[in-house]
């Protein structure tokens, strides 16, 4: 990295604040703006991969813990601490942003130009939440896969875990999902035109996993009547005592994904009660939302512990309020991308959000500081079977027409909105050196890429952005 100097500090808003954060700045070469950082999960630690990343782009950037220290899947700092959940859900990041501008006065003698934040999952969550509630505190923000409904998030988690894990017989292991998989590209593959491995939208696939009943013995290849209807209520969605949606399901596709990106880790895990479903489930339910180190996800219910959540809850935790007249006043950007394969957070919640932002705000307002790509065979912020390299944070790529970042940092600073924007998939994911597999456009939401005909399926410039019908 380039030398810089490192500012570590400690923001103590209330009685039981103590938020860690750290700004970087470049000792030569900076560009006279901001990057902030974001967190994933329960946060609990500074971002260093992001504040280099940011500093090797010439950015003062900045970072914090949002309050606590502890893993990602870790809540138990927040049992009895009720300032430290205000902290983690919206005060951190905004004190930090003051934080750092003041810093960085201090340090050049000038404040930033302009100031940008971009992260995904809990950090998409927080990019919301700043655009809602302190819409000075960034020019442009991109919110990845965002966490925002967070109440009904963990309600998602906790009727999928007791749909799947509660009883050992519905429990699906992991070695299952590539046969899911399978079936599901099989039966939808070819919806959108092409049979490339990849789902264009997710939501027109109406795949029963019924099909994959066992006829014989338990298999790798196919699943048990309990597991069928676990699955089945996982791709349903959680519901109350009135049979009423209370938040979406997962889509079908990218169910084999690797790692922490595939429903293997997010679902299963290597044996129940392992799942990273069931980690935040249970850590969310017994100490931050309900208080209660012996509360049970097996006995929660959808009607009164979920009113319970959004009552104590959601007002500092939900990122949801399609209100940003304020960021759109001053001249913010917001750009929001999701992977329709993603295992972790629901995709159609996000394109809810983004159509509660237009119903709210109206369609041509809306379109003058707001952005929505869906990411076909993208996973959890990352990976999967399509392309997903598309330049989402600083540095990546000077090329707005390939770097989301740089997109969004030409429609605030030039004005010019972001149209399409391409993106790779590597022959390994998230390594250039690896060789181009792919490329496809991601195209503005409700926009879909759809092959014009003639050309390689593979290159992107034989691919245009017309209406999903």
């Amino acid at each position: 990295m380039p030398a810089f100097c490192r500012v570590t500090g400690v923001i103590q808003p209330s009685t039981d604040s103590h938020i860690e954060f750290e700004v970087w700045l470049p000792s030569a070469g900076w560009n006279h703006k901001l990057e902030g950082a974001g967190n994933g999960g329960f946060a609990g630690s500074i971002n260093y991969t992001d504040l280099a990343q940011a500093l090797i782009a010439g950015y003062a950037t900045s970072s914090t813990d949002t309050g606590h220290k502890g893993g990602a899947t870790d809540a138990t700092w927040a049992l009895g601490h009720p300032e430290k959940i205000i902290d983690f859900g919206y005060r951190a990041i905004h004190e930090t942003a003051e934080k750092s501008k003041s810093v960085i006065r201090a340090f050049y003698g000038e404040a930033p130009q302009h100031s940008y934040f971009s992260s995904c999952s809990n950090g998409g969550r927080q990019a919301l939440m700043e655009a809602q509630r302190y819409a000075a505190d960034y020019d442009g923000l991109i919110a990845g896969a965002p966490a925002a409904n967070w109440t009904r998030i963990m309600a998602g988690f906790t009727w999928d875990e007791q749909s799947a894990e509660a009883d050992p017989v519905s429990y699906i292991p992991a070695g299952k999902f590539a046969a899911v998989d399978r079936a599901v590209l099989a039966a939808c593959d070819a919806l959108d035109g092409l049979k490339d491995g990849v789902l264009d939208d997710p939501r027109k696939c109406h795949f029963d996993p019924a099909a994959l009943l066992c006829k014989g013995a338990d298999t790798a290849a196919c699943l048990t009547q309990p597991q069928v209807a676990a699955l089945q209520k996982i791709y349903a969605g959680p519901r109350n005592s009135k049979g009423e949606q209370v938040y979406p399901g997962f889509e079908p596709g990218g169910q084999s994904g690797s790692g922490f990106l595939g429903w293997a880790a997010w679902f299963s895990g290597l044996k129940p009660g392992t799942s990273a479903q069931y980690a935040f489930a249970t850590q969310a339910g017994a100490y931050m939302i309900y208080q209660n180190a012996a509360w049970d996800y097996r006995a929660a219910n959808f009607d009164k512990d979920l009113k319970v959540a959004e009552d104590t809850m959601g007002a500092r935790l939900n990122a949801i309020d399609p209100n940003l007249k304020a960021l759109k006043d001053r001249g913010g950007k917001l750009m929001i991308y999701h992977g329709w394969s993603d295992p972790a957070l629901v995709p159609t919640a996000t394109v809810n959000y983004y159509e509660n932002v237009v119903a709210k705000m109206g369609p041509k307002d809306t379109a003058g500081f707001l952005r929505l790509y869906m990411v076909p065979g993208m996973n959890h912020c990352a990976a999967g079977p399509g392309p997903n390299s598309f330049g989402a944070g600083p540095g990546r790529s000077a090329d707005p027409d390939s770097s989301m970042f740089a997109a969004l940092e030409r429609w605030v600073e030039k004005g010019t909105a972001p149209e399409k924007i391409i993106a790779t998939k590597y022959q390994m994911d998230g390594n250039p050196t690896s060789g181009i597999a792919r490329t496809r456009p991601l195209c503005p939401y409700p926009l879909v890429a759809r092959y014009k005909g003639s050309g390689s399926t593979d290159e992107a410039a034989n691919f245009a952005c017309v209406e999903n019908k």
